[in-house]
């Protein structure tokens, strides 16, 4: 048959050959190892002891089990610490898919081949989002209506045509890659009239990899969206069609890196898909019933459905995440307002109105000044600063124990030798620091004393000693101090202790936990970028009044180099600037879907 042409050697970088291992399958595999080792400890104690005398608890010993599971979740190299970054961080790292890993690929071993795109990851396997790197291509994102099926292949979905008519009543069909080389598809945009009728007398197809042109009767099935084939980070590009790859990477990867701000502000020009963003990475709540907002504040937020029944939402506030960003809800719903069943009750981190906001609208011109933005440096003004335009709330999080020692237990006392009493005024009786307390580098957050052997002591204390034969106190100052770059105020402390019934690592009495809060305003040195993989380092904050201006007198927030668009060609950011501009002065704001363009 191959010699006849009639087949074709089967493509080991087709989707078709390439199976998706999602974490049940992988925990499956480890579970099974501990099982194993646990049988063969089970059957080695029936030989070995009396079996009429042995309890199942002395036959079976769960430790295998618990170490092979505590292995793959500590130490497998798929097990990753969540990017908490931002809700897009989020939502991306939850639908990462990685050719490394156990019984995957090495970095090393992988070649050009297997780290390259193929035609069927269209619709499956972002073609844009992948690390740069070492990592490259070996590193996915699953496009933005992609699923995987029960059988681990990723399907993606079409809407079904005949006869040259697009039906699309119900649901589209979704179809693996190897289903899909065998049909003719028509892409999204392929124009089509009020019944579905597909107008054009020759249809552009893809057909077993490669393009042709059919009449509409013979296309089998139609694109559901120009947007199937990106990922969600590519997918919040406006005008991604006018960049170039390498910068529509470089974007999706830092819109991930985003710092989540104080005041946050959706975009004037974006994409359609920031409202889904925003719902899907989990940061908003959501009401699932139809009713009426009874009661809203900070904290909480009840709704009362059309039986009677109330439902409550508890808001996150000030919490600490992952990457030490600030996780805040803020309630956008009032008392007495209706609510309908997947409505938005409040804006989380980097959201505003129930969007994804990453970033601010600010004013922009294409020009050098003065040298200070030579090599993508970026000039800004301090507008950006005074209105705390690029704050953010950072939380750091301090932790002590009080160990059990060979000369004593520690203690957490305010009770600390040589430390002035105005040191501790924020401290409560037990020597821990009060929540509200603003605190700078050096200042005491938690008391600790530790007791001190003979040897530690100096020579005047031990002639001290010998001469009035007291017990001076023998404990030697160990307290948590905030280190010496930070500040911030205090806005959680966590106590735990064995009496409560809470788990510490051996060798605590006591553990703990003081976080602390504080705003970070922009600085010289600090990376900003566009969504076009334009970035850069702030170079200089100009006061206003230095800033270059408008005809009308109006100083530009910010300051970019002209030399930064034509080489790298993402013309994207010109044309976000001017929609930008535009809708600015219009007051409204646009949504440009990517690869809409028909003409």
């Amino acid at each position: 048959e191959l010699d006849v042409g009639g087949a074709s050697l089967d493509d080991i970088d087709h989707l078709g050959n390439r199976r998706v291992r999602s974490v049940g399958e992988l925990l499956q595999n480890q579970v099974r190892v501990g099982l194993n080792r646990l049988e063969r400890i089970i059957k080695e104690r029936m030989t070995v002891g009396e079996t009429e005398s042995l309890t199942p608890a002395q036959l079976v010993n769960p430790k295998p089990l618990v170490a092979a599971i505590k292995e793959f979740f500590g130490s497998s190299q798929l097990s990753q610490f969540m990017d908490q970054t931002n809700p897009l961080a989020e939502l991306t790292h939850k639908r990462r898919i990685s050719a490394l890993g156990p019984g995957g690929l090495t970095r090393e071993r992988a070649g050009f081949a297997v780290r390259d795109i193929h035609p069927s990851h269209y619709g499956r396997i972002c073609p844009i989002e992948t690390p740069e790197g070492p990592n490259a291509g070996l590193i996915g994102s699953l496009a933005t209506h992609a699923r995987v099926n029960e059988y681990g292949f990723i399907e993606t979905p079409f809407w079904k045509v005949e006869n040259g008519i697009v039906l699309k009543q119900g649901d589209p069909i979704y179809l693996s890659a190897d289903l899909e080389d065998e049909s003719r598809v028509a892409p999204g945009d392929v124009a089509t009239d009020a019944e579905g009728r597909i107008t054009a007398e020759l249809v552009p197809v893809r057909y077993r990899q490669d393009f042709e042109k059919v009449p509409p009767e013979q296309v089998d099935y139609v694109q559901l969206s120009p947007v199937q084939v990106i990922s969600v980070a590519t997918s919040l590009i406006p005008f991604l069609e006018h960049d170039d790859a390498n910068r529509a990477l470089m974007g999706s990867n830092m819109q991930r890196q985003a710092v989540p701000l104080l005041r946050p502000e959706r975009p004037l020009v974006g994409t359609g898909l920031e409202t889904q963003v925003a719902r899907d990475s989990g940061m908003v709540p959501i009401t699932r019933v139809n009713g009426t907002v009874t009661f809203v504040d900070a904290t909480v937020i009840v709704i009362r459905d059309e039986q009677g029944n109330e439902h409550t939402h508890f808001l996150q506030k000030y919490q600490r995440s992952n990457q030490d960003t600030c996780l805040n809800q803020r309630p956008i719903v009032k008392e007495g307002d209706q609510v309908i069943a997947g409505q938005v009750l409040a804006n989380g981190s980097a959201c505003e109105g129930g969007e994804i906001a990453l970033g601010q609208n600010i004013l922009l011109a294409y020009m050098p000044w003065e040298g200070y933005n030579y090599e993508d440096a970026i000039l800004v003004s301090e507008r950006l600063v005074t209105d705390d335009l690029y704050t953010s709330v950072h939380i750091e999080k301090y932790e002590i124990e009080a160990r059990q020692t060979k000369l004593g237990p520690e203690e957490i006392t305010r009770e600390i030798p040589n430390v002035a009493e105005e040191s501790l005024g924020n401290l409560d009786e037990m020597g821990i620091i009060r929540i509200g307390a603003y605190v700078e580098s050096g200042d005491i957050l938690v008391g600790k004393v530790t007791p001190k052997g003979e040897s530690d002591q100096p020579p005047e204390e031990k002639l001290l000693r010998a001469i009035f034969g007291e017990k001076a106190r023998d404990v030697r100052d160990n307290s948590l101090r905030v280190p010496s770059t930070e500040r911030g105020r205090v806005v959680d402390v966590r106590i735990y202790t064995r009496e409560q019934g809470d788990e510490l690592p051996p060798g605590a009495n006591m553990v703990v936990r003081v976080y602390v809060a504080q705003r970070r305003k922009i600085q010289v040195g600090d990376k900003m970028a566009g969504r076009h993989g334009n970035k850069g380092i702030i170079s200089r904050i100009l006061p206003r009044e230095d800033m270059p201006y408008l005809p009308d007198g109006t100083p530009i927030d910010i300051v970019l180099n002209p030399l930064g668009v034509p080489s790298r060609m993402n013309v994207g950011q010109v044309f976000e600037c001017l929609m930008g501009w535009a809708s600015a002065q219009l007051g409204c704001r646009v949504k440009v879907v990517p690869f809409d363009e028909m003409h």
